[in-house]
């Protein structure tokens, strides 16, 4: 992901949002030097609770924390924010972003042809990553509510909410999972939310970091800021994010 913002002298500069796995830091790098006379700067999305280092990454993988930070730095850069600033604010969003991702279902990489891991027809797999990785357990299928508690927890504990925190809620299909559960899970999100007195300010639900078909679910959340908030709701029309026109 490339963000384009007027650098302090007056040229672009460039803003690369990388999620952090192995090839795409490496390619990133390597895109970096080839861009002569332009400066660049680089952070590495590192948002997922579940893993700590796997086959692709050293370090937590980056998932759902990038369509955030591409939304808010975009809205930032598009604002005249200078390249400093915008990476400050990028930096700021993946601190303060925390996910985690199931599936009852594998995806089936096309160069591959077949699942990447299997499961049980009563199981499902807690904390896949978004290239069709396998999680760090597998359980026997639970319903919504206890599904989005283990997805939940781990992300609170990590990112030290609280009472009167303000988050932005994203609850993100896998590629094969309808709206309509989405919601459902989402309605589970905001409850236990609420219980803890975590108020949601902003949310996002749908496809919007996806694994080929693979069923399940990621959640994504946010403590915001005043300026967090001033860029999410900033007029946007892509193919993903239509609002404010």
């Amino acid at each position: 992901m490339l963000e384009a913002t007027q650098a302090v002298d007056g040229g672009v500069g460039v803003l690369h949002i990388v999620k952090n796995y192995t090839g795409d830091v490496m390619n990133f790098e390597m895109s970096a030097e080839m861009a002569e006379g332009t400066e660049v700067r680089s952070v590495v999305i590192d948002d997922d609770v579940a893993v700590q280092d796997s086959l692709y990454t050293a370090g937590r993988r980056g998932v759902g924390a990038t369509v955030l930070a591409e939304k808010i730095c975009g809205g930032a850069a598009e604002d005249g924010k200078s390249l400093d600033e915008v990476t400050e604010l990028c930096e700021r969003v993946n601190t303060n972003a925390k996910s985690m991702g199931m599936a009852l279902t594998s995806c089936i990489v096309p160069s591959a042809g077949e699942p990447t891991f299997e499961l049980g027809d009563d199981e499902m797999e807690i904390g896949i990553g978004i290239h069709g990785e396998p999680g760090r357990e597998r359980k026997k299928v639970a319903s919504a509510s206890e599904v989005t508690a283990m997805l939940t927890r781990p992300i609170l504990d990590d990112l030290g909410l609280g009472e009167g925190d303000e988050v932005l809620a994203f609850v993100n299909s896998m590629g094969g999972t309808p709206l309509m559960e989405l919601y459902i899970v989402y309605a589970e999100l905001a409850a236990l939310l609420g219980d803890r007195g975590i108020n949601i300010g902003r949310n996002l639900v749908g496809p919007y970091i996806t694994s080929l078909e693979m069923q399940g679910c990621s959640i994504t959340v946010l403590k915001l800021d005043d300026e967090m908030k001033n860029y999410w709701d900033a007029p946007v029309n892509t193919a993903g994010l239509r609002w404010g026109l």
